[in-house]
């Protein structure tokens, strides 16, 4: 049997990694500043993360959601103390799709409406209602363009209120930085008005903070950089390290009630373990005050190089636009400087989303291989 060919593959076969660096079958070693697609938060192999699943597989791998978990709820007292989200209450999923899908499942049921608002650009996941409301035309399939889905220019708040005034729309779901989408976000005047509106009109505010969530802006969330609450936050990738894990967290007044949502494989015990060391592992290294420390080093040294038009993002969710195509520059990264780095929907973005253990010699060598590649 083949496998089912969706992937365009780098000839790149890893086979271990530590912290921000991963080795292939040939023990050469690659730079990491993509994390693959922002998931690495802590580091590769990270020791405490290690120990924690390590202990938890020897003890109880998994059972199901008719059993009690203290380690579901200790996560969500220890979610509480990072996000501030103290009204919030969590439901654990399995990714970042999977918890925008609950995102606006929830938010349909709480309004009794359908329609969701969604902006240029966003990237909410591959599953039914995740994928109609992201912006790529191409995997939307026919069975998920049935769903009600308006897309709105980023910023046009106009647009919004003109849209929420016909009282028809259940959520809006949004990115405060947009990731695949090319990493543009908007003013804090935008957010608290969409924020102030959706209250007035009956929607639910969907924080999509798969990417950006878990320490990667340099805050928590992206969002509290705004003053604002969402009424439901999508949480996934940096939250596991690398183990599938994904949840929503939800405002207390959205009452729950049994079978409303449910998940064979969330909130399993290896995933709570997973999480817990991440966030442990957060605080005790204090890796939010180094994404903003190496976030202005990497934007200090990015403005020595004349070919960088624009930079894009906050913290260690960061965006470098060209004014020409980046695929051979990142396939040149790869191949010749061996440094893993990312793509966007804009053609001419390289995005830069690294292990938040990242140190100023880790960008240094980037910078080298990007100076060398375009002098």
């Amino acid at each position: 049997m083949k496998l089912f060919n969706v992937y365009p593959l780098f000839d790149i076969t890893p086979i271990k990694a530590k912290d921000v660096f991963v080795y292939d079958e040939n023990n050469t070693k690659y730079l990491d500043l993509y994390g693959g697609h922002a998931v690495i938060s802590i580091g590769h192999s990270h020791p405490e993360y290690v120990k924690s699943i390590s202990k938890q597989v020897g003890k109880l791998g998994f059972y199901s959601n008719s059993v009690q978990n203290p380690l579901q709820i200790e996560l969500a007292k220890q979610l509480t103390e990072f996000s501030n989200c103290k009204k919030h209450h969590l439901f654990l999923c399995n990714s970042g799709a999977e918890a925008n899908e609950n995102a606006l499942k929830l938010a349909s049921f709480e309004t009794g409406k359908k329609k969701v608002i969604a902006f240029n650009n966003s990237f909410h996941g591959r599953t039914s209602a995740a994928v109609a409301a992201t912006d790529n035309k191409k995997i939307v399939a026919p069975i998920n363009a049935q769903q009600d889905v308006e897309f709105l220019e980023l910023g046009d708040i106009g647009a919004v209120e003109k849209s929420l005034k016909k009282e028809d729309v259940c959520a809006v779901i949004i990115e405060f930085i947009q990731g695949v989408g090319g990493l543009d976000e908007c003013t804090t005047e935008f957010y608290k008005k969409l924020s102030a509106l959706c209250e007035k009109h009956n929607a639910l505010l969907i924080a999509d903070e798969v990417q950006s969530g878990f320490g990667r802006t340099g805050d928590f969330f992206a969002f509290q950089k705004h003053d604002i609450t969402p009424h439901i936050i999508s949480i996934a990738k940096g939250m596991g390290n690398g183990f599938p894990v994904g949840g929503i967290l939800i405002n207390h007044t959205i009452k729950a009630s049994y079978g409303l949502l449910g998940t064979t494989f969330g909130g399993n015990h290896l995933a709570c373990a997973a999480s817990l060391s991440v966030l442990k592992v957060l605080k005790g290294e204090n890796l939010l005050k180094n994404a903003k420390e190496i976030s202005e080093y990497f934007i200090e040294e990015a403005k020595s190089i004349p070919q960088i038009k624009t930079l894009k993002g906050r913290g260690l969710m960061l965006g470098l636009e060209f004014d020409f195509p980046i695929a051979e520059l990142r396939k040149t990264l790869i191949n010749k400087h061996h440094i893993f780095t990312g793509s966007a929907k804009n053609p001419n973005l390289l995005r830069i989303l690294p292990p938040l253990t990242i140190q100023e010699e880790h960008i240094d060598m980037f910078f080298e291989a990007l100076k060398q590649e375009l002098s």
